[in-house]
Parts: structure tokens; C-alpha cells; sequence
């Protein structure tokens, strides 16, 4: 049986009244509810062996194939972090801060230094990931992800403890904010209407799988770290934009949707209109919060079932 799954945002991003074709379909579905967090749904869809979420060394395997092995890898993502009135909050990282080689070949010579002592090694092999090598064995401190963070009190936001490991981090921080705010580097980006770089962002601590396992013959993401898990799993990475069913069972990355007008009157009546034709058998819709919809053939029979008003309903 071929299938397709869709990665969906939290159902309130989607808030609104589901017209009728989309209310019955869905309110004919099976469902279930599973854990929260964007982790949580991803690791739904890819098991790691073992069984550990190294984010970093899994897009470094993307990002530089051949090197992601003997080492623990930490992402050391540039960020803008911005100060109010009850201490400062990160407001971007990465890709959204507009990056390109430049701003590597300017910052990264003068914060190797506050790393080589310890035996850390910071590079950039793409302009909005950048990565730590750590030798084997590194001790981490608990680090949250940049969109678990994104708005939060920073200081909420980094290792917590007096233990000597979360101070030494912290420390390490203050010291790379330092350098950062005093670097000419960033008079240029504000030249060019871009926000400083006055952080680096730790996340995604750990050394590569042994293995990615997939139930899916295709991908079709933007996502660096779903990227990275399809080809880790073998799956054909195919264009976001393609519009062409693929053949064998697909997951499809549709997080970035903030419109239901959008998801239900774009997306959904194609592959309902497929999925009657017989070009694929099951449909499973996947959000983040955890609410889980799978939708069959068989199911358009279900005739005592309710629509649903609402995807929350």
C-alpha cells in the first residue's frame, strides 16, 4: 500500500471553519494523538540507531559528507540576540539573518581563538550552519533548539546549573558575544540594512548515528535537518515546489503553513481527489501538536460520522 504524509503545523496556526468537502473527510478519519514538539513529530516519521537525536552531526553529514564520524558535533549557529527590559530574547539565526560566505571569512577568524584552547574547532562549510568539532567523549550541557527559544528570555534559554559544565558554557557565550558586539563586521551588515551577528547559537549536541531508518522512498522538504535525515535514510530528496506524485510511499514538509484557506482548498482536494482515483492508498496527516489524521479510500462509506467544524474540533 503507498502512502503520503504530510508534516502540518500546530492546529492553531490553522484556525478557522473547514469547508464541507475537507469537514467530512476529516471528521470520517481515524485518529490519535501522539506526543508534542516539533522532535517529537519528526522522530515519528525517522528512528535513529542508536536511538539519540544528534541534530548538528546529522546536517554536518549533509553539509560536508565523509566527516561527521570520531567526533561530538554542536551547531554554533550565528544569531542576533536583542535586549529589553528584562534582559535580552534571540529574535534570528541562521538562514533568516540573511547570511553569505562573507560573514564567515569575517567573524570565524577572530572566534576560533576562545575555542582552540579547549580543542574545539568552529567552521562554516554553509554560511547560515555553522558547527563545532568536539573530540570524543565531550561532556554537553542540555541546549535548546533556536525555534524552541526564539522570543524567550535568553537567559532561560542557556545551560542551566552551577555545575562547573554549564558555567564554563555560559561563560563561553558571554565571551563570544563579546567579540561579536566589538567587531567591525557588523558596521558593514548595518551598512547594508542587515542585523548584527552578536551571538552564536549552541544546539543539536551529539556524534552520527549509526543508522536513519525510513518508511519513505521520498522526501520533499526545504528543512536542512529533514534534508539531512531523508538522505542519512536513503529516500530521494525531491524539489518542494514539485507538484508530480512520486512513486512509493512519500513524506511531504508542509510546516511552513500559516493559512487554512490554503491547506484546505490547495492542498487537501488534490490528494483526496488522487487518493479516490486510486494513485495512492492512505493519507496521514501529521501536526505538530501531536493531532494525528489518517484518511483511506474506504472511508468516504463512514456516512454516520460527523464533519468536523474545525481542525481543533
Amino acid at each position: 500500500m503507498t502512502s503520503i504524509a504530510l508534516l502540518l503545523p500546530e492546529r492553531a496556526r490553522l484556525g478557522g471553519t473547514l469547508p464541507a468537502v475537507a469537514g467530512a473527510a476529516l471528521g470520517r478519519a481515524d485518529r490519535e494523538q501522539a506526543d508534542a514538539g516539533g522532535r517529537a513529530q519528526l522522530r515519528r516519521h525517522f528512528r535513529l540507531l542508536p536511538d539519540h537525536w544528534p541534530a548538528a552531526a546529522l546536517t554536518r553529514q549533509a553539509d560536508a559528507p565523509g566527516d561527521a564520524t570520531g567526533a561530538v558535533w554542536l551547531r554554533a549557529d550565528p544569531a542576533h540576540v536583542a535586549p529589553d527590559l528584562n534582559g535580552a530574547r534571540l529574535l534570528g539565526w541562521g538562514e533568516g539573518l540573511g547570511l553569505g560566505a562573507e560573514d564567515a571569512q569575517a567573524l570565524l577568524p577572530a572566534l576560533r581563538p576562545l575555542f582552540g584552547d579547549a580543542g574545539f574547532l568552529l567552521d562554516a562549510p554553509h554560511p547560515a550552519r555553522w558547527y563545532l568539532r568536539l573530540p570524543e567523549g565531550t561532556r554537553l550541557p542540555d541546549f535548546a533548539a533556536p525555534e524552541e527559544a526564539v522570543g524567550e528570555d535568553l537567559f532561560l534559554a542557556l545551560p542551566q546549573g552551577d555545575d562547573a559544565l554549564a558555567r564554563r558554557w555560559r561563560a563561553l557565550i558571554t565571551e563570544v558575544q563579546v567579540v561579536l558586539h566589538q567587531h567591525p563586521w557588523n558596521g558593514e551588515r548595518a551598512a547594508q540594512g542587515k542585523v548584527a551577528i552578536n551571538s552564536l547559537w549552541f544546539w543539536g549536541g551529539g556524534v552520527a548515528p549509526d543508522a536513519v531508518q525510513s518508511r519513505y522512498m521520498n522526501v520533499r522538504s526545504p528543512d536542512a535537518l529533514l534534508q539531512a535525515l531523508a538522505r542519512a535514510a536513503g529516500a530521494a530528496m525531491t524539489a518542494p515546489q514539485t507538484t508530480a506524485m512520486a512513486t512509493g510511499d512519500s513524506l511531504v514538509d508542509l510546516r511552513h503553513l500559516r493559512s487554512l484557506e490554503v491547506f484546505v482548498r490547495h492542498v487537501l482536494p488534490p490528494l483526496l481527489e488522487s487518493m479516490a482515483q486510486g494513485e495512492y492508498d492512505t493519507l496521514t496527516l501529521d501536526f505538530e501538536d501531536g493531532a494525528r489524521f489518517h484518511l483511506r479510500r474506504g472511508q468516504r462509506w463512514r456516512l454516520w460520522r460527523r464533519p468536523l467544524a474545525a481542525l481543533a474540533g
